[in-house]
């Protein structure tokens, strides 16, 4: 695989780096949607994360000659019946920033109990080459949701989000720390594993 470009379709900068720093170790050469002709967005019409992203692999996929990975991630709060969920990049309307995003989520759970604000992250990855998904791995992890931002850090809902073994949210880690750790980490070992394994080859 080493030498090898793969497209990564998200116009999240945060992602794209994580992914960037994660496939840099195996030689792999990551690129954004810039590099395509046509970089219209893929409706995510799934009702899964899992679905979201094979939609957006497949459909990428048929505009490029390279393989493209497409990831769907997002937080699911137990109090708030799993939302954001597949909506979390979209949670509270489109022109909102990642902070104020974040606050939404706080301000919907102003009166739940600490013991009740449990959630996760999860992430779907799928692979897609000429319009047909070559593989899909995912990742979860566990915490609760804060009643403030912690953290200047990572991205999106990384602010409130605890990770109950080490105490702190994702926005207080360094890249590596997070990634070892978390749901997109966890499922790009996965993928990771499957192209050292030759799923690209």
């Amino acid at each position: 695989m080493k030498g090898r470009k793969l497209l990564v379709a998200t116009r999240n900068a945060g992602k794209l780096r994580e992914f960037g720093a994660a496939l840099q170790r195996l030689g792999i050469e990551v690129v954004g949607l810039e590099t395509l002709g046509d970089a219209s967005p893929v409706e995510e019409t799934g009702a899964t994360f899992l679905e979201n992203a094979k939609l957006k692999a497949e459909a990428f996929s048929m505009r490029t000659d390279l393989p493209v990975l497409a990831d769907d991630s997002g937080l699911e709060v137990d109090a708030l019946e799993g939302r954001p969920g597949v909506l979390s990049a979209r949670f509270g309307g489109p022109q909102l920033s990642d902070v104020a995003r974040a606050k939404a989520v706080l301000k919907g759970l102003v009166d739940v109990p600490d013991e009740q604000r449990t959630a996760r992250f999860q992430c779907a990855l799928a692979v897609a080459r000429g319009g047909r998904t070559l593989g899909t791995f995912e990742g979860r992890v566990e915490g609760k949701v804060l009643r403030e931002l912690r953290g200047k850090n990572g991205f999106g809902y990384d602010p409130i989000f605890l990770h109950p073994e080490s105490g702190r949210t994702f926005a207080e880690m360094s890249a590596e720390e997070k990634e070892a750790v978390s749901h997109r980490g966890r499922a790009l070992t996965a993928l990771a594993q499957a192209l050292e394994q030759g799923l690209l080859s």
